[in-house]
């Protein structure tokens, strides 16, 4: 019971963070272009990947695409790592890394409303 509650916040937080991201990518906010600009990355490919970005934050809330979007925004934040990892720069992957970490335990204690879902403590 106490691992679906934490579970369960753990899954509020991705989602609110996934919209939040997403959202920043997709309106074009300054930092976002600034970061994707360095890499090579337009206007275009930041809208999509902020559409892709909230679609999957979306998709961790229900049962049945939970393990895909959950797929999607931990993809989506290796991306980023790999990129940070590119560039030698190991703040933005300390920074990146947790979020993805969250993903793989979202991942490891599945679905809360699933049935046989997370052990009970």
């Amino acid at each position: 019971m106490i691992l679906k509650i934490i579970n369960s916040i753990l899954i509020l937080f991705a989602l609110f963070m996934g919209t939040k991201q997403g959202y920043a990518m997709f309106s074009g906010r300054q930092e976002m272009l600034d970061m994707f600009g360095q890499w090579g990355f337009n206007k275009t490919f930041l809208t999509i990947n902020g559409t892709v970005t909230m679609i999957a934050a979306v998709m961790i809330f229900f049962p049945k695409t939970f393990v895909w979007g959950n797929f999607l925004m931990a993809a989506g934040i290796l991306l980023i790592i790999c990129f940070h990892l590119l560039d030698r720069d190991l703040e933005g992957v300390l920074i990146e890394l947790p979020f993805l970490i969250i993903n793989l335990i979202i991942i490891y204690l599945q679905h809360p409303l699933k049935t046989g879902a997370a052990m009970s403590i």
